[in-house]
């Protein structure tokens, strides 16, 4: 452990200070997904991107795609990481609430874990909807892996959890086995498939009466070709390659019914994939760390045991 005396002249002590708190907080820093990549998909709009006056930090028109990291102590590290996905039904993202909220809980676990702020399908920048959110989370699962010396982490022990509609976009990410976009640079030689996945009140299903017609729209357009809806409903995509999953949702959730979840579950342990679900008679929908609903389940004790089963 480094150790500071005040004995050295003030203004090297104040500089020596300075590196080493400079050194501490890079282990939290923010960086464009893309970089010097050419950012797929893409097409130069007028649009800015917008924080949402509420009471968490709702991020919308997301313009530059970027990944926030938060490593916990090398001491305390286990290996493992996790990508989140934050909800907002694809009309932005909730950045705080399911995003670096969630970061810290993983951080106290020994985990290291990454925020994604991703682009929202009817963005005026995005060509083609419904890819834009996929393309970003496959770029930042292979820029987790392709650091993963930097970061401290296994490759082999990098999962992803999402919430609501993030809870979607992770279930594509663990699901859908194709490459969204060519190949930019080293990182893309990376896999993008997810080691594990947790879905938090998720959305699974594209089809009608299944589904959260927001995310569905905003996603797919309204009256979407059932080509389109089939390939997005990712209770058909699961498959033996699918990464053990974990499960939570509320049975009296009004905005993603838990349809959802049973779906997914029943999908999952057709193809025998390892899975742990959770459905709760309350809770309602959008609860994050469950804190702040007495109705809502405590979810992080049972995702400490489950990922300890990993």
């Amino acid at each position: 452990m480094t150790q500071i005396t005040k004995t050295c002249h003030p203004l090297a002590y104040l500089i020596l200070l300075t590196l080493l708190i400079s050194n501490k907080l890079s282990a939290q820093q923010i960086v464009p997904l893309w970089n010097n990549a050419i950012i797929p998909n893409y097409q130069t709009s007028q649009a800015k991107e917008t924080i949402d006056a509420r009471d968490i930090i709702f991020i919308q028109n997301v313009q530059t795609p970027t990944l926030e990291s938060f490593l916990p102590s090398k001491k305390n590290a286990n290996g493992m990481a996790v990508l989140i996905l934050p909800g907002g039904g694809y009309s932005g993202v909730a950045y705080d609430w399911e995003g670096t909220d969630y970061a810290k809980w993983f951080n106290s676990q020994g985990v290291a874990a990454f925020v994604l702020k991703y682009r929202m399908p009817q963005a005026q920048s995005v060509k083609t909807s419904y890819i834009a959110p996929i393309q970003d989370a496959q770029r930042a699962m292979r820029y987790i892996r392709f650091n993963a010396d930097t970061f401290n982490i296994d490759k082999n022990k990098v999962g992803v959890i999402g919430s609501s509609a993030g809870g979607h976009l992770a279930s594509t990410l663990g699901t859908h086995q194709e490459s969204y976009y060519p190949n930019q640079d080293a990182i893309d030689s990376e896999n993008a498939q997810p080691n594990f996945m947790m879905l938090i009140y998720p959305v699974i299903s594209m089809k009608k009466q299944i589904t959260h017609n927001g995310s569905r729209n905003k996603l797919l357009g309204k009256g979407p070709a059932n080509e389109l809806i089939d390939k997005f409903s990712n209770e058909t995509r699961v498959s033996a390659m699918t990464p053990p999953t974990f499960i939570i949702h509320s049975g009296n959730d009004k905005t993603v019914p838990v349809e959802n979840s049973i779906r997914m579950y029943q999908a999952l342990v057709q193809h025998n994939v390892a899975t742990t679900m959770h459905i709760y008679p309350k809770g309602g929908h959008g609860y994050s760390l469950g804190l702040s609903n007495k109705a809502a389940p405590n979810w992080t004790l049972l995702a400490k045991q489950w990922l300890n089963t990993l």
